[in-house]
Parts: structure tokens; C-alpha cells; sequence
């Protein structure tokens, strides 16, 4: 019993660190090796010809990453400008799963890899998707050490793609319309690229500068881009206003100009279950104004902004002139509110990241993290005190090699700019929230009061799903929404609290300027925590095993987690969350689904969100592992820890609902039973599943003896009605019956045998 307890628990420990791992293989403080064989000694002649003929084709070679091998990776060449044939070290595209289907290392299945062409300093892309991960969804970085053929290429950047897996964690679903604004041929400064300019309604006109992610989409892309365009007024309804406003503050603030802004290329539009349009940007390796080209009125039309221009780019450069239009930008900001609302996101990302002194200390501690990587790399584009230097100066300037500015020398000037620029200064200042009452009923009326002054209008969005569009309503100051009375600059709110958790922000603004709370809005929120009834819901049983049990609506077998609902009440489970990661416990929200009073529900646990109904985005360890149910990382509901697993064998409570979890033959949807794992072993055993049954019924069998069985359906009249001859041995017998020809009630499936005979209660519903 000991060595048994032992082993499980290193089973759970492995688990635990395989699942950590999973989450780290960006971890900025981890530097990976990655070496890539080729068979082909001409391997980089054909890479540089897949290129240059424009093809997305790939030459197959083997992967080592971190000592563990991958073999037939699809490997080809990222980029644009940063790839050139005459160089030896080029940025790589990396499919792991080219060949072989499901091939991934650490849950990635594509590594992509930038070369630091235009970055003498080394960190200005991994340093910039830390900071655009404090206001949205963008992708994680680090470095690895490439080789090939056991050559050393050089430290690159180690950046996640954005594609399904990454709006899949983000956006919780990936079939939907999913583009990058990529054209096909960049033409500036007078080319529309990937501008969302509205043409014709003709889908066709646009392929050449958006690249599809997803299987259908352009019909959605064209309705974004025709109100953008047309109906600007109607924009909220189709287009993420925050995140955009967000993206453009985040780009102008870091002089992030190989961008939408500037290029029109570099990011990605992924819809929402809501019908929402999401932007996420990419590719940030020349921000800090390594690539300087304006679309405004700096050099608007040679493209070209010097290092003392880009210091004081005005944000709003846009609404004064473009040389091509950008009506996300354009558009967007002829709105008063949006444009108080970017200017408040660059006064956040100026105050929390450069006046701070964040940015720099976090320079200084990367560059130390990879200085002798750097050194060692043998194709490096710069020196080695270029690197040394580039964080506080301006490097290059000779022959042909353009001007990269000091990173805190461009910031400390930006910021004085920018400090200085019209609504940055003299916004409301928000204090003292509060609600009352402090823990809610599910639906009882709330009520948030917050202490503002200097503000002319204020209001509070507020929703009851983190992945539904915030609901807006007006906060007053009059005296009769329970915020005291009038005139007292203490303005309040009534909203109705959610079943689970309201969730909400606060906004205000004056003539000139506009301030959230909390100031990262909406991209993090306040969170109130209605009172649940204990015990409530909680996860009753699952099979992390499922060979022969019960298959999904797709007949397939995957692993399963029921819930029960002891309340006598009906559930809402909007705002909560299964995981099987203690890194990342809202991985899979529940849509918008509820249990009913003293009832269970099914979770399919299968990575398969494309499947109707519910398939969360995980799979079970049948080694073991944690199965969480959540309201947010700090508010766990229920949760379980196992260890190894037996094929059709589920862990559930007993008793039902409430009792402890032990091993037990599965009851699907239904009552768990009291028979322990021993009792499994030592007795023969019938379940049925699911019960009740509409379609089908499976019978599943334990531990019968070698023998003939019959298996009889009678009705509650006591006639059969149907009768099947089995034979079964001593392994799990599951025998699938179809049932859609009988009338809904209540009837008996016996099993008879020389040994043994066996009733069970079927409910045709």
C-alpha cells in the first residue's frame, strides 16, 4: 500500500510538472536549443528557392528541442524583409505536426523563429510582448539557440504564433473567422495593403492583402470593413472598440510602426462567439523605433521619420493627414469618447512601463540573461558593444546600416512628449469603489458607488461572462442611485448581480480627458462574487480512460466530467470554469448553459470545441492529474487530485454529490453507486449509460464469466420485448442497444445467465 501511494504520488507530480512545462515553453527566462537536420546538403539553396518562387512549401528535416526529438518537421522561411538569400541566418516557420498529426513539444505544434535582424539591443521584441500582454491577448517570447546540422546559426527570438491554439485559449472557440493582415506585396507609401479600406462587395478584391485563417470568413471580414468604412457609427456592434483602441495606443507609445499604423500589415482579426472582431498584433521585433516610416505627416511622403521625429509622433497624427487612408484609426477616433479613451490607455502604458523605470530595469535584466548567447552567436547583424549599448544609445549610421535609437534615450524624450500631449493631463480622478451588498444574491440588485471629481460624464460597463461585450450604464451624481447626495462627487450605479459573478469597470471623462478604473480596463476588471449556496455544484465523477463506455454524439470515446448540482434550484454556470491546469484554471469557460436542481451535466474533455455541445479545451491524464472547477484563479469551487486511472473504470463520489471520491463502475449521468473498486473486481457488475436514454443505451459489463448470456428488455407490463444472446469472458463487455423504436417510460434490462442473473431500471426519455 505504501509503494502504491508512493507511485501515485509521482504520478501527480509528474503530471503537475508535465502540465507546467506545457504553459513555459516561452518562459522568458529559458533559453531553448533547437537543432534542425537536414538530409539535403543543398538545404539552404532549397529553402532560399521555396522563397524566392513566393510558395508556402516546406522541406522536411528532424528536429532535437531541448534533447527531445521530432522527427518530418515541415521548416520554411518566415518574413518579409528579414529574409534574404544571400544571408546565413534566416528566420524559420517550423510546423511540427507537417507529417506526423498531432506531433507537438511541450503543447506546441509550431515554433517560430526570428532572426533579430533589426534589433542591435536583442530584446525589443521580447521586451514589447511583455508589455502588450499587460492590456491584451498577444503572443508570449523568448530565445533559443539554433542549429543545423549541428552548426550554430545564431540566438534567435522564440515567438508563439498566433493561430488556432492561441484564440483558443484566448477567445475560447477556433473555427470562427479568423484573418491576418498580410498582403501579398507591400506597397509604400501609397499602397492600401492590409488597411481594411473599403472597395466593392465583391470578397475576391480583398484576398490579396488579408491571408485566411479560418475556413469561411470573407463574407464576416467584408461586413467589419463596409461598417468601418460606411457605418462607423454602428462599429461596436461588429468590432472589439477597446482592443483596437488599446493595439493603436500600444503601437504610437513604442513607436511600433511596422504595424497597422504605418504599413498596414502585422496583425491579426479573430471573431468572437459574440460576432465580435478581436485585433491581435504581431511581429513587434522593430519597435523602439527600429523601423521608422510614417503614413503622417512626418516625411509623409519620402516614408522616412528621423530618430528626433519619432520621438514626438504625434498619436493623432492620422486625423491630420495620410498619404493612404486608415479608417481603423481614422474612423475610430473622429468619436470624442474613443479618443479621450486611447489617449487614457498611452497615459497607462507611459506611467506604468516607462516613467516607472519598469522598461528598463527589465532591459538591463534580459540583455544580462543572454549576454554570452549573444556573444557566442557567430551571425549576429551587429557587434557585440553594439549590443552592449543599444538599450540607452543610438547605434549604426555608417554605410549602409541604418540608425537604431537607444531604447531609454527614445522613451525618456517620448515620454516627455507625450506628457505634455492634450488629454494626458487633467483626467477625472477615480477613488473609494465600492458595492453593496458586499456578497450578493444571484439576481438581487447591486449597487457601486465611487468617489470621482473633475469628471462631466462617467459610467459603468459591467457583464457576467468574461468573454461576453461589457454592458454600459451611466453612474450619477443626483442623489438618487443610493451615491449620497447630489453634487457631492460621490456617483453611483444599480445593476443586477449575476448568478455566479458581475464583473465591471468604471470610466470617466471631462472635455479634454478620460480616466478607467482599474486603469487596464477592459482588459482587467473588478470582480463581484455573488453568494453561492454551498455545496452547490461540484464535479461528481469522471473517466479519464473511456475504451468501450460511452461514446459522444460523434460515437467517439473520449474522456468525460460529470457535474451534479445539489441545490434545488436550477444553476447557471456563465462565469465558471474547468481546467486541468493549476497555472491556467480558467482554461475552458462554460457557455451559456445551466444545470437543472438536483441534476448532472456533462463535459466532453476532448480538445474538440468544433463538436456540438460541450467539449472542453483539455483532455484527462489516464496518469493522473487536477480537475478544477472555478469562478477565477483565486475562487476554486470544487476541485480533485487522482492518480492512475483503469480503463472504464470512473472516479466519482459516493455518496452522489457529496461524499468522497473513490473508484467505481461508471454511471453516466446518472446516481453513483456504492460499490468500491474492490467490489469491481470481485463481482460482476451491469451499468447502464446514459440513463435516461432517448437514441441508445450502452450495456457495459464487469468481470462476467467465460459464458453464454441472454439480455432481456421488459416493459413495465412485464412482457419482453426484445431479447439478445451475448457471450462474455472476463474483460468489460459493452453492448450497444438501440432504443428509438419504444415509447418513453420506465423499463428492466436483465441479464441472465448459469451464473448469474442481473436487473437494472431503464428510463426511456
Amino acid at each position: 500500500m505504501k509503494i502504491y501511494s508512493v507511485l501515485i504520488f509521482l504520478l501527480i507530480l509528474f503530471s503537475c510538472s508535465f502540465t507546467f512545462s506545457q504553459e513555459n515553453f516561452y518562459d522568458i527566462d529559458s533559453i531553448r536549443e533547437i537543432r534542425i537536420y537536414f538530409e539535403e546538403s543543398d538545404w539552404d539553396h532549397i529553402l532560399d528557392s521555396l522563397f524566392e518562387a513566393g510558395e508556402q512549401e516546406r522541406l522536411l528535416g528532424n528536429l532535437v528541442v531541448d534533447g527531445t526529438p521530432l522527427d518530418s518537421c515541415g521548416i520554411r522561411y518566415k518574413g518579409y524583409s528579414s529574409v534574404d538569400v544571400d544571408r546565413v541566418k534566416n528566420p524559420f516557420n517550423i510546423k511540427l505536426d507537417y507529417v506526423i498529426p498531432d506531433q507537438e513539444y511541450m503543447g506546441i505544434n509550431k515554433i517560430k523563429l526570428s532572426n533579430v535582424l533589426h534589433d542591435p539591443s536583442f530584446i525589443r521584441e521580447t521586451m514589447s510582448y511583455e508589455i502588450a500582454r499587460k492590456y491584451m491577448p498577444a503572443s508570449r517570447a523568448n530565445y533559443a539557440n539554433v542549429y543545423i546540422n549541428d552548426t550554430l546559426m545564431g540566438l534567435y527570438t522564440n515567438v508563439e504564433a498566433v493561430n488556432k491554439d492561441f484564440v483558443d485559449d484566448h477567445y475560447g472557440s477556433r473555427e470562427n473567422s479568423f484573418f491576418k493582415g498580410n498582403p501579398e506585396e507591400l506597397i509604400y507609401p501609397y499602397g492600401s495593403n492590409a488597411n481594411l479600406q473599403y472597395y466593392e462587395d465583391d470578397t475576391a478584391t480583398y484576398y490579396t492583402y488579408y491571408d485566411i485563417k479560418s475556413d469561411y470568413g470573407w463574407a464576416d471580414l467584408l461586413d467589419l470593413i463596409h461598417t468601418l468604412n460606411q457605418e462607423p457609427e454602428n462599429l461596436d456592434s461588429i468590432l472589439n472598440i477597446d482592443r483596437t483602441l488599446w493595439m493603436h495606443a500600444f503601437n504610437y507609445t513604442l513607436v511600433n510602426l511596422d504595424s497597422y499604423i504605418a504599413y498596414s500589415q502585422n496583425y491579426y482579426l479573430y471573431q468572437d462567439d459574440n460576432s465580435i472582431f478581436n485585433p491581435v498584433s504581431w511581429d513587434l521585433n522593430m519597435s523602439f523605433g527600429s523601423f521608422r516610416f510614417s503614413d503622417g505627416s512626418y516625411g509623409a511622403f519620402s516614408g522616412n521619420v528621423t530618430i528626433e521625429q519619432a520621438k514626438n509622433l504625434d498619436p493623432l497624427q492620422l486625423l491630420e493627414f495620410a498619404v493612404s487612408p486608415r479608417p481603423l484609426v481614422t474612423n475610430l477616433l473622429q468619436t470624442d469618447i474613443y479618443k479621450r479613451m486611447y489617449i487614457a490607455h498611452i497615459r497607462t502604458i507611459i506611467n506604468e512601463n516607462i516613467l516607472s523605470g519598469e522598461y528598463y530595469t527589465r532591459g538591463q535584466a534580459i540583455q544580462t540573461m543572454i549576454d554570452a548567447d549573444v556573444q557566442n552567436d557567430p551571425n549576429k547583424f551587429y557587434s557585440y558593444d553594439d549590443f552592449i549599448n543599444n538599450l540607452t544609445m543610438t547605434v549604426g549610421g555608417t554605410g549602409d546600416m541604418i540608425e537604431y535609437p537607444g531604447i531609454t534615450d527614445l522613451m525618456e524624450d517620448r515620454t516627455d512628449y507625450l506628457s505634455s500631449y492634450n488629454g494626458f493631463q487633467g483626467a477625472p480622478v477615480i477613488t473609494d469603489i465600492s458595492n453593496s451588498p458586499q456578497e450578493p444574491e444571484p439576481g438581487e440588485e447591486i449597487t457601486i458607488t465611487a468617489t470621482i471629481t473633475g469628471a462631466t460624464y462617467t459610467f459603468i460597463g459591467y457583464r457576467y461572462y468574461f468573454r461576453d461585450k461589457f454592458i454600459k450604464t451611466e453612474m450619477f451624481d443626483d442623489g438618487a442611485h443610493n451615491d449620497g447626495a447630489a453634487g457631492d462627487n460621490i456617483y453611483g450605479a444599480k445593476i443586477i448581480a449575476g448568478d455566479n459573478v458581475t464583473q465591471y469597470y468604471i470610466y470617466a471623462e471631462n472635455d479634454s480627458a478620460g480616466a478607467f478604473s482599474p486603469l487596464r480596463a477592459e482588459y482587467e476588471y473588478y470582480t463581484i462574487q455573488a453568494n453561492l449556496n454551498e455545496p452547490g455544484v461540484v464535479i461528481n465523477e469522471f473517466m479519464a480512460s473511456n475504451s468501450t463506455t460511452v461514446t459522444d454524439q460523434d460515437g467517439e470515446y473520449n474522456d468525460w466530467i460529470e457535474l451534479y448540482n445539489n441545490s434545488d434550484s436550477d444553476f447557471d454556470l456563465n462565469g465558471l470554469y474547468l481546467s486541468d491546469n493549476p497555472l491556467n484554471i480558467m482554461k475552458w469557460p462554460f457557455p451559456d448553459t445551466s444545470i437543472k436542481a438536483n441534476d448532472f451535466l456533462i463535459v466532453w474533455a476532448d480538445e474538440d470545441g468544433s463538436q456540438e455541445g460541450l467539449h472542453a479545451n483539455f483532455k484527462l491524464s489516464a496518469t493522473g492529474e487536477i480537475i478544477y472547477l472555478a469562478v477565477s484563479e483565486n475562487n476554486i469551487l470544487d476541485s480533485v487530485t487522482f492518480g492512475q486511472q483503469t480503463t472504464d473504470v470512473t472516479t466519482g463520489r459516493y455518496p452522489n454529490g457529496t461524499g468522497a471520491f473513490v473508484q467505481m463502475p461508471p454511471t453516466f449521468s446518472d446516481y453513483n453507486t456504492s460499490y468500491q473498486i474492490d467490489e469491481i473486481i470481485n463481482r460482476p457488475v451491469m451499468r447502464l449509460c446514459p440513463n435516461p436514454a432517448s437514441e441508445y443505451v450502452n450495456i457495459i459489463l464487469f468481470n462476467m464469466p467465460e459464458e453464454q448470456c441472454e439480455v432481456e428488455l421488459w416493459d413495465i407490463n412485464g412482457r419482453i420485448i426484445n431479447k439478445e444472446q451475448i457471450f462474455t469472458d472476463n474483460s468489460t463487455f459493452v453492448l450497444n442497444m438501440k432504443i428509438t423504436e419504444y415509447s418513453k417510460g420506465i423499463y428492466i434490462i436483465k441479464l441472465k445467465s448459469k451464473s448469474y442473473i442481473l436487473n437494472k431500471k431503464l428510463i426511456i426519455n
